[in-house]
């Protein structure tokens, strides 16, 4: 439990330092709020039926949003900080300090998850969610985060430099994060994703926002959190052999 405290402590620290990495907790729930209410002025002239259209994809748009942050976002900024880590030598000194693979990941991720929950609410006040769909909403979206650092921190110790790491993480994050919203016109990609966490965050919010869906609630977050025990398994095992 020290090992986690002081890797958290460390990486918090190093966290508040980066205004690049605390605004891509802001950038996108901003940009989601633009969409859902600056996005949609009271135009004279405009037909009603077209408004009324806009109105009601609005909250696929916040869905969108949280989608990229999930699946996007956070895949890109993990790697940065492991690579940092390992290009000034922090990461050899930790583990030659014993700091254990999962103590590691879970110092780092815990930071990550923290900061994260801020957003995942501004996303779940802005999509309108509320009582019980605001906390189900959430969780769905901190389980796509979860899973996000994880496979983050995979590419990061798999790369070990930061222009490797970002060559690594650019294909994956716009698989996970843009993936989905091409899936909604394409059943076979639909299929194809079905097995990601990100689409099942696709699939939570349409249960939500419509109504119902052919996933159960409780198969989509099952679907999630196997990924990431998967991924954890994964990044042990990465990290191990990069010793």
């Amino acid at each position: 439990m020290r090992n986690i405290n002081a890797v958290f402590y460390k990486q918090l620290r190093d966290t508040l330092k980066n205004p690049f990495t605390l605004s891509q907790f802001i950038m996108y729930p901003m940009m989601a709020f633009i969409m859902s209410v600056m996005a949609v002025p009271n135009f004279e002239g405009v037909p009603e039926d077209i408004m009324s259209m806009i109105a009601d994809n609005m909250p696929n748009m916040v869905t969108m949003m949280a989608t990229i942050f999930a699946g996007m976002g956070l895949i890109t900024i993990i790697p940065g900080i492991i690579t940092e880590d390992t290009e000034k030598k922090s990461l050899r000194f930790m583990t030659m300090a014993g700091v254990k693979p999962l103590s590691y990941l879970i110092g780092v991720s815990g930071v990550m998850f923290f900061v994260s929950i801020f957003t995942s609410v501004a996303f779940s006040l802005i999509g309108g969610f509320t009582g019980l769909d605001f906390w189900i909403f959430t969780a769905a979206m901190m389980s796509s985060v979860a899973g996000s650092i994880v496979l983050g921190a995979i590419i990061g110790v798999l790369s070990g430099a930061h222009q490797a790491a970002q060559g690594l993480a650019l294909p994956a994050a716009l698989i996970l994060g843009f993936g989905p919203m091409i899936a909604q016109f394409n059943d076979t990609l639909a299929r194809i994703l079905h097995i990601f966490y990100t689409q099942q965050l696709n699939i939570i919010a349409d249960h939500l926002t419509m109504g119902g869906a052919d996933t159960p609630l409780w198969q989509s977050f099952g679907i999630m959190w196997a990924n990431v025990a998967v991924l954890s398994l994964l990044f042990v095992l990465v990290f191990k052999k990069k010793k």
